[in-house]
Formats: C-alpha cells, structure tokens, sequence
C-alpha cells in the first residue's frame, strides 16, 4: 500500500496484543487504543497511530476514494469529544495516523505517552 510521508522521527511501537475490532454491524467504524505521541517536526502535532490490521482495512475501503495527501475523513470520538478530522497515511509505519487536536488532549487530560481509546467512523464513504 503506497503511503505519503506524515511521519514522525520517533513513533512508539503499536502492541500485537491491542485489542482492535470493527464494529460488528458496520465496517465504517473501529476501536482501539493507542498512545499518543508528539511529532518531532517544526510544529508541536500530536497523533496516534491507526493500527496496521484497521489501517490495511480502511485503506482497502477508501480506495479512489481519498481527499488530498491519500487523507481519509473521518469522525472520531475519545472519552467524551467528538469531532471531524482526517486520517493521513505514513509510509514508515504503513498505518494511518489520526491527529489529536489540543483542544480534545486539554478535554480528555491526554499527553504524550498515554493510552486513548479511540472510535472511529469514516465518513464520505459509499
């Protein structure tokens, strides 16, 4: 799967045992968790990774269907925040990474190196 550079220098390794699962009766939305990390880059971004076994999923049902930069909308909820943003593909990872706006980190009381459950729905997908 071809992916564009959004990469971090540094990315904490995604666990084989994190529990990932697609929503039983939809395969537009998926849970798991994941730890948050800040991109080593001139601007202080903060992601998580999309773990590769959902990343390969989305990447099949988005195809022809991606915004800019291979980007895929989407929804997503952590704790209780809910907002719309786009996933970006990493090639170094092979997984796309989701951005975590400040806003929602300040809400949630999230940081660097701690564990967020997050949901997601793609959206704009036919």
């Amino acid at each position: 799967m071809a992916r564009s550079r959004c990469s971090p220098s540094a990315v904490t390794p995604l666990r084989q045992t994190d529990p990932v699962r697609a929503s039983a009766d939809d395969t537009t939305t998926y849970d798991f968790t994941a730890a948050l990390y800040e991109w080593t880059g001139p601007a202080a971004w903060h992601f998580v990774t999309v773990p590769v076994a959902i990343s390969d999923e989305i990447d099949a049902r988005t195809h022809g269907l991606t915004n800019g930069f291979g980007s895929v909308r989407v929804r997503v909820r952590v704790g209780g925040s809910e907002w719309l943003t786009s996933l970006f593909p990493d090639s170094k990872q092979q997984a796309y990474v989701l951005p975590v706006k400040k806003a929602v980190r300040q809400a949630e009381g999230l940081s660097a190196g701690d564990e967020a459950r997050v949901h997601i729905e793609l959206v704009d997908v036919s």
